[in-house]
């Protein structure tokens, strides 16, 4: 106990000092705010305070405190991060129904909230297509139907509905590029 009252804590903090900085490196830790340090700091001064001579060396009672006590710190902050990223994720999916479009975590658009205010767009749009492409159109698009269900309503495979699916839009990509930049004309009912 007389060793630890020799000497003063700013004077064992300067020989030690680099100690955190070794764990700090050791355990792979970025810490550009220096708050593991802080921890390491408040680690090292925990151990200086409660360090008993007769149970080992000053320098192993150090290292282990300073460890152990960098290891709960990220630990801790590793949940905190956690439940923030949950809660994030929690709330986007509260506001998009949970619904994504494949590994760009972009949110899909319900179709529900597009309304269909233009039955004669929606002529225009299935005269171009044939009847199986407009059922396609109808029962996926509209109705959001899986292609599982339409093929069985429809007694055909589910490779057919695809088809069905992949010739409509080619159609109608061709027919929209073929409109782009043209305004469409009402037509005249006092013909």
């Amino acid at each position: 106990m007389e060793n630890k009252q020799s000497f003063t804590f700013e004077e064992i903090f300067k020989q030690n000092e680099n100690r955190i900085h070794y764990f700090i490196q050791k355990l792979g830790i970025r810490d550009p705010n220096r708050e593991f340090y802080t921890e390491g700091l408040y680690a090292m001064w925990m151990a200086y305070k409660k360090y008993n001579p007769d149970k080992g060396p000053l320098s192993t009672y150090f290292n282990y405190s300073i460890r152990n006590h960098l290891i709960d710190t990220l630990r801790k902050e590793t949940r905190v991060q956690q439940k923030n990223e949950a809660f994030v994720q929690e709330e986007i999916a509260k506001v998009y129904q949970g619904n994504r479009y494949g590994n760009s975590k972009l949110p899909i658009i319900q179709s529900s909230e597009i309304e269909v205010e233009d039955p004669e767009y929606w002529k225009q749009v299935f005269n171009r297509l044939t009847n199986k492409q407009a059922k396609w159109v109808y029962y996926h698009i509209i109705l959001e139907m899986p292609l599982k269900e339409i093929a069985e309503r429809e007694g055909a495979s589910v490779e057919a509905v695809k088809d069905w699916g992949k010739q409509a839009r080619k159609k109608l990509r061709g027919w929209a590029e073929g409109t782009r930049g043209r305004p469409r004309v009402p037509k005249n009912t006092n013909d």
